[in-house]
């Protein structure tokens, strides 16, 4: 579980990002789950948008993506979302 100051931490470094998942009409599928571990495995924190045309609100495919790829679900605003899963050895530095 994440504390507020790394919440905070992880907003920030979210915000120079540019989203790495795309959701559109064909919602949540096996391969974006894929290609969402790969991500979180290679980066540990991952920005995600969710299309205009997907038919699930962007909540919904957060949490939904968060649970079925054990990350935390960091941060959701309008249509973006931020996803952070631990590595191993870890990348990021949490305060």
């Amino acid at each position: 579980m994440l504390t507020g100051k790394q919440k905070r931490f992880l907003r920030a470094m979210g915000s120079e990002r540019q989203p790495e998942l795309m959701v559109g009409k064909g919602e949540i599928t096996a391969g974006l789950v894929a290609q969402a571990i790969e991500c979180l495995t290679v980066r540990e924190l991952v920005k995600g948008r969710v299309l205009p045309n997907c038919l699930m609100e962007p909540q919904e495919v957060a949490t939904e993506l968060a649970d079925q790829t054990d990350a935390e679900l960091v941060q959701i605003i309008g249509r973006n979302f931020l996803l952070y899963r631990r590595a191993e050895e870890p990348i990021i530095k949490l305060p």
